[in-house]
């Protein structure tokens, strides 16, 4: 089991505003901040498994984050569009992973790939 994962991104400020707002939708918040070394951990119930660190950015990463629900995918999206994503695939069923497979993508800043799935059929 992975216990948390490192980003590099471009500009942390931006980052974190960014990510702030797409991952709200499936319950992630700021739980670490560390401006002075300009990283912040996000997570759920306290601990932080989802790190921005600015560093340079290697690109073309990609994340996907659980979601709850298909509604919880679908307001990821609409979040991470509002926050300044680019579309990298709308909502939806991802037959060719599994009949339940229900993702949205977008790129954010920086040109990572970021998903939000749930695999609950529904």
């Amino acid at each position: 089991m992975i216990d948390h994962v490192t980003l590099n991104v471009g500009e942390y400020a931006a980052a974190k505003e960014f990510f702030s707002r797409s991952l709200a939708p499936l319950g992630y918040n700021v739980v670490k901040d560390f401006p002075e070394w300009k990283a912040v951990g996000l997570g759920q119930g306290g601990k932080p498994d989802f790190w921005l660190a600015e560093k340079q950015p290697v690109g073309n990463q990609h994340v996907a984050v659980a979601a709850p629900s298909r509604a919880a995918v679908d307001a990821f999206y609409q979040a991470a569009l509002a926050a300044g994503a680019k579309d990298n695939g709308a909502p939806g069923i991802r037959a060719d992973y599994h009949p339940a497979y229900y993702a949205a993508f977008v790129f954010d800043a920086d040109g990572n790939n970021i998903e939000a799935v749930t695999h609950k059929p529904e």
